[in-house]
């Protein structure tokens, strides 16, 4: 609600949507705003880093950038306050927040640790798979049966899916760059010991896994296992026909069409090699057995929209290929569909903000789905909204803030002009670009494979090790002369 005594823009999650937004917002927001961002990591993690610096040693530190320096603007004082809180969000409302944590500075105090807001841009990102989720195991082996154990699988055997992620429950992590650098130094140690390890899901995360351990440990036994008969199956023929050929120039064994039968991974099958080692015996629905000292389970990410659902229950899409994703419209506020619409609902919010929004309007684009927005305040972004085609990427998330950021500062610029004066703002609206649908993928240090916004298959090998992280830190307006900061 906008009130004259704290008018705050919060922002959960700060990662590559959130991360645009909260520095837009923190240039662009009047005087007496500010702009509140929370994150369970002290540093902004750089995930398409993470899983290089799994493997190759001496760049862990690039994929942590601190985000105090994103804030300091030289050539501007902003007139907004930022405040960056390192808690995690524990419960969330249309209209206010509570924390893990109090901040007695910033009026967030025990017991409730409550945050009252007047816009919120959710941009939580996904659940990460295994093999990059810092908040989970490193991969020993008594840990891998915890993490099938947030596993279902259909009967058909067509679909898995993580129905539970592990967030470090248990342990002492608590998303700072020491603690995330030890991490990935752990991990590497656990693929440096394993002669033999099984990759499970032929994505981008498994295929980089792969090649990248190969070209690295070629006496290494690598087996990539994938459910579907093509590999990234979302993108044109040719970008599955390279990566077949990278994968066989590198005597990586490939299995396509075929899927772990996780119930063989908790029944917990070992075999002694000659040379002492113990193998784990896994089985694919087939019945073909594979044999690994080490899996790394790189399977599809999970919408972290647990709160949204809390908040809005139908914003969260419950069926299909979408489940789980938080319906937006292009506006990217939250919204429901539209058969859903309240008309005795709380208005509290349209009254506030005095009609100035598409709360009373049903918005259909093009094809889309009739939509209702029934909190106007609330924005959403990133690989946790229905991105109308776009692919899950830091590149449409940066695009998505873009609008999302503009929509609020055009909110607040029209409700601090007067209610009064009649007529709704044009908010600005999002259509994915000519690259909202491209990818790129390594496929070992130097080998690049994008797939363009002429949906051409294109290979490079202009590649680097480090993949390129310092330029990461120097879009965000960090300094790069000391990145272990």
């Amino acid at each position: 609600m906008v009130t004259a005594l704290k008018k705050t823009v919060v922002v959960l999650g700060v990662s590559y949507g959130g991360a645009h937004a909260a520095r837009t917002l923190s240039q662009k927001l009047p005087k007496g705003w500010r702009v509140v961002c929370i994150d369970r990591n002290t540093h902004f993690n750089h995930l398409y880093a993470l899983p290089r610096f799994a493997v190759v040693p001496g760049h862990e530190h690039k994929a942590f950038i601190p985000y105090q320096p994103m804030f300091n603007f030289h050539d501007m004082t902003p007139l907004a306050e930022t405040i960056i809180l390192h808690a995690h969000v524990t419960s969330l409302t249309p209209h206010s927040l509570t924390l893990s944590r109090a901040f007695p500075e910033h009026g967030i105090d025990e017991p409730g640790r409550k945050l009252e807001f007047d816009y919120a841009v959710y941009a939580l990102g996904s659940h990460l798979p295994a093999p990059i989720n810092l908040w989970g195991p490193v991969g020993d082996d008594p840990e891998v049966f915890s993490v099938t154990k947030g596993m279902v699988q259909d009967v058909a055997g067509r679909r898995q899916t993580p129905s539970a992620v592990a967030e470090g429950k248990g342990t002492n992590y608590h998303g700072t760059k020491p603690q995330a650098i030890n991490w990935l130094q752990r991990y590497r140690e656990r693929i440096d010991n394993a002669s033999s390890i099984l990759v499970v899901g032929g994505g981008p995360l498994g295929i980089q896994y792969s090649t990248d351990i190969k070209e690295r440990h070629p006496s290494k036994h690598i087996t990539l296992l994938h459910s579907r008969t093509q590999l990234l199956p979302t993108f044109v023929k040719a970008m599955h026909d390279e990566v077949i050929s990278t994968l066989a120039a590198l005597d990586i064994i490939t299995i396509l069409g075929d899927r772990l039968d996780l119930s063989s991974v908790k029944e917990g099958k070992t075999v002694t090699t000659p040379d002492g080692r113990k193998e784990r015996v896994v089985r694919a629905i087939s019945g073909r057995e594979i044999r690994a000292e080490l899996i790394l389970l790189c399977t599809g990410q999970v919408p972290n929209t647990g709160l949204m659902a809390e908040a809005i229950p139908e914003a969260v899409i419950s069926e299909g290929p979408k489940k789980g994703q938080t319906r937006v419209a292009r506006t990217m506020q939250v919204a429901v569909p539209a058969s859903q619409a309240k008309s005795d609902g709380d208005d509290t919010i349209q009254k506030a903000l005095g009609g100035l929004s598409l709360q009373d309007k049903l918005t259909e684009n093009n094809q889309d789905e009739p939509v209702h927005v029934p909190y106007p305040n609330l924005f959403a972004v990133g690989d946790a909204v229905d991105g109308f085609g776009a692919n899950n990427a830091g590149r449409n998330s940066y695009y998505q803030a873009t609008v999302a950021v503009k929509n609020i500062l055009k909110l607040i610029e029209r409700a601090e002009g007067g209610v009064s004066q009649s007529g709704n703002v044009e908010l600005d609206r999002y259509v994915p670009g000519p690259l909202a649908k491209a990818i790129k993928i390594s496929l070992g240090t130097r080998k690049q494979l994008v797939q363009n916004e002429e949906e051409k298959a294109v290979v490079s090998m202009d590649g680097v090790e480090d993949l390129h992280a310092p330029s990461m830190w120097e879009f965000y307006g960090v300094p790069t002369d000391d990145m272990h900061l």
